[in-house]
């Protein structure tokens, strides 16, 4: 396909959070006709003043001028390609959560124009787009799929944080519900994505292929943290035995840690809820879900355990550095750091918690958690590093830092991504690490 028909397609991005902006810059740099459309009015004004809060694009990158926004769902009614990126959360019983995903699909069924393709990007179970998304497009519509448009699926894989591998450098799968359609995809997404675009043989196939992604992160790094339990007990540290196995060339570099986010820690629960509705119980993938929901229990009491050695007052004083899901950036969505903060209220603990990346407005309206100042980190007992921002180890050495927070420089410090330098550990300082 050239290129003059590709920029005549006009493009519509629906929701327009880590994944969806990203999309919709990267289709505006190359030239095409891009809404971003959202449904959070503050969101969008933000955007239209070069700003991004989740730190996922540049100012740069909101400047094209083929990039426009909007809230008013009837600016979709031109376009060629809807794109839509929304969340697909669990609930509080760990079931798939499709709200945002029907109501993006009704949104865009009511304006949908004959002869469009509406492309879903959002992490499913396999069946969804067919069976959930499809019946709405078509009541809303009036169209039917097939003669009045059609739908196609490809998988977002955009990693939070990740400077180095953006839209564009990570292969898209691609998936349609007919051969011509997936060919107009495979060219859309092709004219944007440098590293290639994998045709799959069937929605349902890339929807799965998604799925299993990070189905298998969890369950790898489940069985880290069931060893690094197992070493604990046995007094071993556990990143000296991964150090020690990765130097065969073939052990998978996994490590322990606390699983949260709106991808590894959501994802499995879609491929076991499918699993459930066809009479399998999927065994292996909720162990390695059970194993990770433990670990900020497991890590909260290791905290209390070791604190009671030092003979620190009892409850302590804890300050925890980072409430974001992963280091240096400022998602909260489905953070462990928040179980691992209820768990060590549980002890009775006296809990401050600092993030400078997160909002603190959003943390209090999620969580009920105020977050606290860099001036009000004093006086601790213990402190955890939850997340290793670039902030806590910018400016001033890193344990200099911490132990400036510690009551009289001693106490005890919880290392979870075990990064702290163990040859310069301060006197009076108990390192622990996951």
């Amino acid at each position: 396909m050239s290129e003059t028909p590709l920029l005549s397609n006009k493009i519509a991005v629906v929701g327009l959070g880590y994944v969806g902006l990203p999309v919709a810059t990267a289709f505006a740099a190359k030239g095409f006709d891009v809404l971003g459309f959202d449904i959070k009015r503050q969101r969008l004004k933000e955007l239209e003043n070069g700003r991004d809060s989740t730190d996922s694009v540049t100012a740069a990158d909101l400047s094209h001028k083929s990039l426009a926004f909007s809230s008013n769902e009837e600016d979709l009614k031109d376009r060629d390609i809807l794109i839509v990126a929304v969340p697909t959360p669990v609930d509080q019983a760990k079931r798939p959560d499709l709200t945002p995903f029907r109501n993006a699909a009704a949104t865009a069924g009511r304006n949908l124009k004959t002869g469009a393709i509406v492309v879903f990007e959002s992490t499913v179970f396999p069946g969804a787009t067919e069976d959930v998304a499809v019946p709405i497009l078509e009541r809303e519509s009036g169209l039917e799929l097939g003669r009045g448009f059609e739908v196609g699926y490809s998988p977002e894989r955009i990693n939070p944080g990740d400077k180095q591998r953006g839209f564009a450098d990570i292969t898209k799968i691609v998936s349609a519900s007919s051969d011509e359609a997936a060919r107009t995809l495979a060219a859309l997404y092709g004219a944007v994505v440098t590293a290639g675009i994998h045709l799959t043989s069937s929605i349902r196939v890339a929807e799965a292929a998604k799925v299993i992604e990070n189905t298998q992160r969890d369950l790898n790094i489940a069985l880290m943290n069931e060893l690094a339990m197992l070493f604990h007990q046995m007094g071993i540290d556990t990143r000296d035995v991964l150090d020690g196995a990765a130097t065969k060339w073939n052990f998978l570099p996994f490590q322990p840690g606390l699983v949260g986010g709106h991808c590894i820690g959501v994802d499995p629960y879609y491929l076991t809820h499918k699993a459930n509705e066809i009479g399998m119980t999927p065994q292996v993938i909720l162990a390695g879900r059970g194993t990770n929901e433990a670990m900020p229990a497991f890590v909260a009491g290791k905290i209390i355990q070791e604190g009671v050695k030092l003979g620190l007052p009892v409850p302590p004083k804890i300050v925890v550095l980072g409430i974001t899901y992963k280091a240096n950036v400022p998602d909260t969505r489905n953070s462990k750091v928040v179980d691992l903060i209820d768990e060590l209220k549980k002890f009775g603990a006296e809990v401050l918690v600092h993030d400078p990346l997160a909002d603190p407005e959003d943390v209090f309206n999620e969580y009920g958690i105020t977050l606290a100042g860099p001036d009000a980190l004093t006086g601790a007992d213990a402190i955890v590093l939850a997340v290793p921002h670039r902030q806590f180890s910018q400016g001033e050495p890193v344990w200099q830092y911490l132990t400036g927070m510690l009551k009289n420089g001693t106490g005890l410090v919880a290392d979870i991504p075990a990064l702290l330098e163990r040859n310069s550990i301060p006197d009076g300082v108990r390192l622990w690490r996951l």
